[in-house]
């Protein structure tokens, strides 16, 4: 069982956004995650997250991880191999940017860059890994190559196992001299991604119709079991929102116990989060390529520069539920005027001006 941390130790943290660090990679692309003993709320949050680069003929070896997942793809098109527990057969499924996976325990993935392709394929993870290895970390299982399960057995396992004899099994467990990410040799042909693969396993948030639309404002995509019914199984929600330039986000918070995880995709923009006691505990810029969590039921409120900002966050709840302290669906718009009188100590009129305010505009706010 995860314990969480105490008041006082989510307050002193840092929760200022962090870049990742390289973990492996070689000719064929590179993964890089994010630390925990770098950003503490990883750890705190039981949360994992990690990024996968491929260039072109780039191939992610077929591994499974300790944990569930949420797959983002951030650029390029390109295949993921998928094998769910118990699947008699792998899915071949075509992704493309703006594709969002949900991968259960238990799943077994490849994932490859076509050889011609002329971009890069980027793919972000961020997950659950309370009943992982390592709190706040992604731990991997490598099928094949030079740090593959198999390379651990001896001879006769390999050998028993597969129903070979010991030279062939010895022969094909150590002639994969790469490790986690190769490239993919000049002529060989790959399996040919299927469309009716994506059915029911993929959604693209840049297609999917939109929860949120605010002219001048912003847009959301909401990700739950509704849209992706794996959602269900990795027990994770997710949402796109893109907001235009100098728009704000409406302060607001998660009212169900969840932490959310952000990547900021593009675009760039300052975010500020308030915690107990009314004590702001984050003031920063955030740029894309960077990764921060809010706490359970701390304020977060979110301001573009003029490029607009993107961000792509999961939050550790299936069907995730917010309240917003700004706009026509604030809670202020639900309090009795004489309630906010009192609270905010003030008159009558300063009461209707504030609730006269933002009677048409949701969640976003476009500039004036």
């Amino acid at each position: 069982m995860v314990q969480r941390s105490s008041n006082a130790e989510v307050m002193s943290m840092d929760l200022s956004p962090k870049m990742p660090a390289k973990a492996y990679g070689g000719e064929g692309g590179a993964y890089y995650d994010w630390s925990p003993a770098d950003l503490p709320m990883l750890g705190a949050a039981s949360i994992g997250a990690a990024k996968l680069h491929l260039n072109a003929g780039g191939l992610s070896l077929p591994s499974y991880s300790d944990c569930a997942k949420v797959a983002y793809v951030l650029q390029g098109a390109g295949a993921c191999g998928l094998v769910l527990p118990e699947a008699a057969k792998e899915k071949v499924i075509p992704i493309k940017t703006g594709d969002t996976l949900a991968l259960p325990f238990g799943a077994v993935t490849w994932w490859h860059n076509a050889q011609g392709s002329d971009a890069e394929l980027v793919v972000l993870f961020l997950g659950d890994t309370s009943k992982g290895h390592v709190n706040g970390k992604f731990t991997n299982f490598q099928l094949t190559g030079a740090n593959g399960i198999f390379t651990g057995f001896s001879t006769e396992f390999v050998a028993r196992a597969w129903d070979l004899d010991q030279d062939s099994a010895a022969k094909i467990v150590s002639t994969q001299p790469g490790s986690g990410i190769v490239k993919i040799a000049a002529g060989h042909k790959m399996p040919e991604p299927r469309a009716e693969d994506r059915k029911g396993m993929v959604l693209n948030c840049l297609e999917a119709p939109l929860d949120v639309d605010i002219p001048g404002g912003g847009r959301v995509v909401v990700l739950n079991t509704a849209n992706l019914p794996l959602v269900k199984e990795v027990g994770l929600g997710a949402d796109l929102v893109r907001i235009d330039g100098h728009s704000m986000c409406s302060p607001g918070f998660s009212c169900d116990s969840a932490y959310q995880v952000t990547y900021i995709v593009r675009g760039s923009g300052r975010v500020q989060v308030v915690g107990i006691d009314g004590t702001r505990v984050l003031e920063t810029r955030v740029e894309g390529g960077c990764l921060f969590i809010v706490p359970r039921f701390f304020v977060v409120s979110k301001i573009a520069d003029d490029t607009g900002l993107e961000w792509f966050s999961i939050i550790t709840t299936p069907n995730p539920i917010f309240s917003h302290l700004a706009g026509k669906t604030s809670v202020w718009k639900a309090i009795s005027p004489a309630v906010l009188e009192t609270a905010f100590n003030t008159t009558p009129e300063m009461e209707k001006m504030f609730r006269s305010k933002r009677l048409d505009s949701e969640i976003f706010f476009a500039p004036n």
